[in-house]
């Protein structure tokens, strides 16, 4: 499987001739859903879920389908019928050749008064979680786990102890389009420093072969 990090959440995965695009958002390029034959979204968020992208990638093509909580499903559906599909915790799927387990329920706290959102996470071929807004541990060993590493619901400690109990044989940082620069080598250093597992980082546009 080839993994290809695009902005901030959003990532492509390609296998046997086949791509899965998850969470293109509004930070995300818009060519990052360009030849899609999948589409997941974890929740609502617009960092997460760009209805405008996601209609280019069911308009270019009519295969394309979208696998969703139903906040974002209840969108597309009316002009995309039958391509659609609500998930919840508990669910699996086939996505363009790729198998899906569901995990997780809510958004992370972001304030107490702050009401709290659905939000799924993803675990791709058995092997790669992506999280979403949430620090959800599946009941299932990952191998490659997507790393919110910076977001207005998180800080740096939940982040070490989350890798520490998923326990990934490696963590590829997203969710970053919100961290500088100068900061990268502090989260590359404290996490691969204290996680216990390989620590990376991929550039937009950078892949890796899993």
């Amino acid at each position: 499987m080839k993994l290809t990090k695009k902005s901030h959440a959003c990532v492509r995965l390609e296998k046997d001739g086949r791509t899965l695009v998850l969470d293109p958002g509004m930070f995300t390029e818009e060519d990052a859903v360009l030849g899609a034959d999948a589409l997941l979204v974890t929740h609502e968020h617009p960092d997460h879920f760009d209805e405008g992208r996601l209609r280019a990638a069911l308009d270019a093509n009519a295969a394309a389908e979208i696998w969703t909580l139903r906040s974002v499903a209840d969108r597309l559906s009316a002009a995309f019928p039958g391509r659609v599909h609500t998930v919840g915790h508990g669910d699996t799927f086939t996505a363009a050749g790729f198998d899906v387990q569901v995990h997780g329920e809510l958004h992370a706290v972001i304030h107490p008064d702050i009401p709290r959102i659905t939000n799924v996470g993803y675990l791709v071929d058995g092997s790669v979680f992506h999280p979403g807004d949430a620090l959800t541990v599946p009941d299932h060993p990952v191998d490659t786990l997507l790393l919110p590493v910076m977001a207005p619901w998180n800080k740096i400690s939940e982040v070490i102890d989350y890798v520490r109990e998923v326990r990934p044989r490696r963590a590829y940082d997203i969710h970053d389009a919100l961290l500088t620069d100068l900061a990268r080598p502090i989260y590359d250093r404290q996490i691969g420093e204290l996680g216990g597992t390989r620590h990376e980082r991929l550039a937009s546009g950078a892949s890796a072969e899993l």
